[in-house]
């Protein structure tokens, strides 16, 4: 059985595998280690270097497409009928959850304002008010997977109330439904994206969402960039009513002109939540636990369904 991999140093982070696994590194579409017709296992690499168009096509014998990004909205209905596909849940909890920690703390303590006065080697001046503080608040948590669970985790000790929305209501667990975000988002003083990018996500944050948050809200989007209306934040931003931390944009990257830059109550990183040291040893973890299902005959975990 020949596997496809992304990076070199996957093959000592996979683990042991049965006898008869081969394992070649493809990181581009055009030169590739071998006859890609004899593939039956691909780890595409995490950004698309090789677009699901450019090889697919010739993967002609392949069984499964194994990604490395908990995201899949780049390949839903792009795989051939018979492919499985499936994502990398729960690698990405733990870094993209402190990122979010991290931007959320800084955004409310006004860590890029102070940023900005250290280059300008200005002290800030005596008699600023007082910032706001995670701590005692009312966080609303839009998605209600593994990712967003591990945030939740990890601002339990700030003692914030978290409320949980997902597609569909769950009530077991607490979570809402997306169709109850409007009596919600009034009390919102966080609101997180931790949302697939899909046909009913796609726009979900637009003029009407944004105005229904509380003056003073802080918006924070590790999801997708469409998932956000980029024009309607801008206009609210720009208001200066609530404020935003964004490890994605629409578009991406942003242009060096985009208005967006130009907000002070706006904190951008360019799509790093989960560029963590760490990453590649979880990930190809993942990998070899499901090339060693495969090869055993065993279901696969975290396969991308039809609806996303």
């Amino acid at each position: 059985m020949m596997v496809w991999i992304a990076h070199e140093v996957g093959r000592e982070l996979l683990g042991g595998l049965p006898a008869g696994v081969g394992v070649e590194v493809c990181t581009d579409a055009v030169n590739l280690p071998s006859d890609p017709a004899g593939v039956r296992f691909w780890v595409p690499p995490f950004i698309a270097k090789v677009r699901e168009s450019d090889l697919l096509p010739k993967l002609t014998g392949l069984e499964v497409v194994q990604l490395l990004s908990a995201g899949a909205d780049n390949w839903v209905g792009r795989v051939p009928p018979g492919v499985q596909l499936c994502d990398a849940r729960g690698v990405h909890d733990a870094s993209v959850s402190e990122w979010v920690l991290g931007a959320v703390i800084g955004a409310l303590r006004g860590f890029p304002a102070f940023a900005r006065a250290q280059q300008r080697r200005e002290w800030a001046p005596d008699g600023l008010p007082p910032s706001p503080e995670l701590t005692g608040r009312r966080v609303l948590i839009v998605g209600a997977g593994s990712i967003g669970r591990a945030i939740e985790e990890r601002m339990a000790p700030f003692g914030v109330t978290v409320t949980r929305v997902a597609r569909t209501a769950r009530a077991e667990r607490g979570v809402h439904a997306v169709g109850e975000l409007g009596g919600l988002l009034p009390y919102a003083e966080v609101v997180v994206l931790v949302v697939p990018l899909t046909e009913q996500t796609r726009g979900l944050v637009d003029a009407a969402f944004l105005a229904a948050l509380p003056d003073g809200a802080l918006l924070v989007n590790a999801a997708r960039g469409p998932v956000v209306d980029t024009g309607a934040l801008v206009a609210e931003l720009a208001s200066g009513r609530i404020s935003a931390a964004l490890d994605v944009t629409d578009p991406e990257p942003l242009p060096a002109d985009h208005p967006l830059w130009r907000l002070p109550n706006v904190f951008i990183t360019p799509h790093v939540a989960g560029t963590v040291a760490g990453l590649l040893p979880r990930a190809y973890r993942l990998v070899g636990d499901q090339l060693r299902r495969f090869a055993a005959g065993e279901p696969l975990v975290n396969r991308v369904v039809d609806g996303y």
